[in-house]
Formats: C-alpha cells, structure tokens, sequence
C-alpha cells in the first residue's frame, strides 16, 4: 500500500510518500481500505516528537479516517467486507476496568490512533471491529472523516464531561479549528449562548455561520476576557472551552464567572501553565480535563452528524500524496475547518 510516513522526527521534509507492508487483521480487527483521512495537531506534535515519546518507525500518523471494510479478522461478527464505515480514533483494551464500566477512554492500555500507534494516512489501516461505526447510505467519506475525532472531542468535554445545560453561557477560544467550530455547534445545540474568541474577521464569520451569538476579534481586543466580561453584564461565562493552553488559560479563568468550569481539552500554544491560584480559589472555579471520549459518545455524536444536526466544517482537501503542503496549512493556522486527504481508490 501507498502511505505517508516518518523515519525521523522533524519538519513537514521528513514526511515520504511511499510503499509500505498491507496492514493484516488478527482476532477482532477489521481492515479499512481508506478513501478519506483528516489532519489533527497531533500529527504534528507526533512528527516534531517529544521527550519520552516512542515510535515503531517509520510511524505513520492521522487519527481520523473514514472508507469500506475490505477484510475482518476472527471472531468479528457485525461487520463484513463491502460496509462503509468511520473510524473512533481512541484505542482500548476493552478488558480493564475502566473499559467494562463504559469509560473506555481511560482505559489502562489506551492510545491514540497514529500517535503511538500507526495510523490513517495510508491506504489501509487496521483497527479493532468496536472502533468502527456504519456510515448510512449517501453520508460522504471526506465529511465523515472531518467529524470523527472533533466532535468526539467536543461532546464528551461539554456534554459528558462539562454537564453544560440548556440556557448556560460557552465561551470558545478559538474561533476556526476542528475542535472549536464542532463545539460552537453542540453548545447551540445543548441551548447554550456562545460566545467565540477568533483571530480574525474570516474566522469569526465562520463562527457567526455556525450559531455563535458574540463573536470578539483578538486582533482587535487583547484584553478579551474583559469584553466577555462586559458583554455578560459583568457576570463571565459558565464554560469555557480552551484547547490553546499556556498563552490563554489566565484569560480563560478571567471570564469565567464565580463557579464556572474551565473545560481543557488540548494545548496548541503550549503544555507549560502559570497559573494565579487566587482566579480558581477565589472564584470557586473547577478545571476540568477532557480528551477524546468514549465509544459510547461517539456512536451518540456521530448519529447526530449523519442526522444532520451537527455538520463538519471542511477547509480543503489534499491528495495524501501532499501531505506536507496540507501539514504546512495546519501549522500555518490559517485553515477554517478541517483539512482532509484525499487517498484515491
């Protein structure tokens, strides 16, 4: 098969285009011939590499991924060759504890599809029959890629994670990426008023488009968190979604109100906080982290995608032969949804 993999850690350089050994599934597993995948900041992340992290190389990335059955392994019984189906990034043992009270993603053994393990950009990938879910008749492969890890993400942090209710307020840092525009949406969707903090006015139009009720450019006001602040009577919001990390986490604790929760579900500006004790004390505020989410929520916010009420966001679409070119658009920061590969048949 064609994929796209590493030998060494580096810049979008060190990506190669080639051959590589078919995938084979054993007991359990299920192999998807992959007609769509999706970029993550993770796979940026996993091709820089950090300290600790381990690799059986060349490592191949991408955690989204969505195309037809083309074998199953032993034991699999409710999938066959010919399905249609998207992938659940999250990978678990489905024996621990956690896993057998429904909490698979944290399960003791767990990991991410294409960062430890190797992933979906390439032709085939192998995964366990209970990461895949049927696509129905007519739902595209590129629109299915582009929901699978985002709006896995942003349900569980919210919904599962966060408890937001109907008539509570949401701010969102970030205006533009994956995680950002399916939070906007299922806020509106749990009937909370969203506010959206973006970089610039393209941005923000897109999250005007997708629901959000106040839209505040940071190019314009440095000092947001007091605009959310003014613009909620002086009240701050009951959520917040923040997935930058080290440059936005004091603000995001200024405009949160008295008992608010702080949602951390990633760290694209940086893992390293300094952080003023007095906000979470005083304030009475609970940090809450929240990455990926269970099987379980990923069958609940995927049937509300293929339903309709949530819809992907797709900024373009790459042949995974370029890669490095839609790597390049990610780091840039300027996409306005999600970038997809296009593997061919």
């Amino acid at each position: 098969m064609k994929a796209v993999l590493f030998y060494d850690h580096g810049g979008p350089e060190v990506l190669r285009y080639e051959d590589f050994p078919t995938p084979e599934p054993g007991p359990g597993e299920v192999q998807v011939r992959l007609h769509s995948s999706a970029l993550n900041h993770m796979d940026l992340w996993v091709r820089r590499g950090w300290p600790g992290l381990k690799l059986e190389y060349p490592h191949i990335s991408g955690a989204d991924g969505a195309g037809v059955i083309s074998a199953v392994g032993t034991g699999v019984e409710d999938l066959e060759a010919g399905q249609r189906v998207v992938i659940n990034a999250n990978l678990s043992c489905g024996k621990c504890s956690y896993c057998l009270a429904g909490r698979d993603n944290l399960c003791r053994n767990w990991h991410l599809l294409g960062e430890t393990r190797r992933g979906t950009l390439a032709e085939y990938v192998v995964v366990p029959a209970r990461n895949l879910l049927p696509l129905p008749e007519g739902f595209g492969f590129a629109e299915a890629a582009a929901a699978g890890l985002v709006f896995h993400t942003a349900w569980h942090s919210l919904i599962t994670r966060g408890h937001l209710r109907a008539s509570e307020s949401v701010l969102i840092v970030g205006a533009s990426g994956g995680v950002n525009t399916a939070s906007i949406q299922v806020a509106k969707l749990a009937g909370a008023r969203v506010f959206v903090v973006g970089s610039s006015r393209a941005k923000l139009e897109l999250a005007k488009s997708l629901g959000a009720d106040v839209c505040i450019d940071r190019s314009q006001e440095a000092n947001w968190s007091k605009e959310v602040f003014l613009a909620t009577g002086r009240q701050g919001v009951d959520v917040v979604v923040d997935n930058v990390g080290a440059p936005t986490m004091m603000m995001s604790m200024r405009a949160a109100r008295k008992g608010g929760r702080i949602l951390t579900v990633g760290n694209t500006g940086g893992p390293e906080l300094t952080l003023d004790n007095r906000y979470i004390f005083g304030k009475h505020l609970s940090i809450l982290g929240s990455t990926m989410g269970t099987i379980q929520d990923f069958s609940t916010v995927m049937g509300l995608v293929f339903e309709g009420a949530l819809r992907p966001v797709i900024d373009r679409i790459f042949p995974l032969e370029e890669t490095a070119s839609a790597q390049q658009r990610l780091e840039q920061g300027e996409q306005l949804g999600k970038i997809i590969l296009e593997i061919p048949a």
